[in-house]
């Protein structure tokens, strides 16, 4: 099971230096959307996000970003950066989805199934109706 603390992510999406302004508009439509917290990041294009992946991801936030009209930076070392970051979340909101299982019970139904498969001393090839004599 994951931690909780493994679920909140804090990351910084980083906008292109044009158009002049979306920062502030950027952090006004963030800061209203529910259990997501907004600050202005260390760099002047930046902001700093917290949210958990319950609610949110990068890739869901930045989409929803540029659908509105913001340019985020697409230098090179920014774009493997995010692409990193989407594939770990979308990974761990995967992961989410599986269900705790007992790995004895677990285990012991992937042998038996895999034993079926085999052939083995139990198996008769003789067709169920010339088995029974009369």
């Amino acid at each position: 099971m994951s931690d909780v603390f493994e679920l909140e992510k804090q990351r910084e999406i980083v906008f292109s230096a044009e158009p002049p302004g979306q920062i502030v508009r950027a952090y006004k439509l963030l800061s209203g959307l529910p259990d997501c917290k907004v600050e202005y990041g260390d760099s002047p294009n930046s902001l700093r996000v917290t949210y958990s992946l319950h609610h949110y991801t990068l890739n869901g936030l930045e989409e929803g970003l540029t659908e509105e009209g913001f340019q985020l930076d697409h230098s090179p070392l920014h774009s493997i950066g995010r692409q990193v970051i989407y594939y770990c979340e979308d990974t761990a909101c995967h992961n989410l989805d599986i269900p705790v299982q007992s790995t004895k019970k677990t285990q012991r139904e992937v042998f038996v199934k895999a034993y079926d498969q085999e052939p083995h001393g139990d198996h008769d090839d003789t067709p169920p109706e010339l088995r029974e004599y009369k």
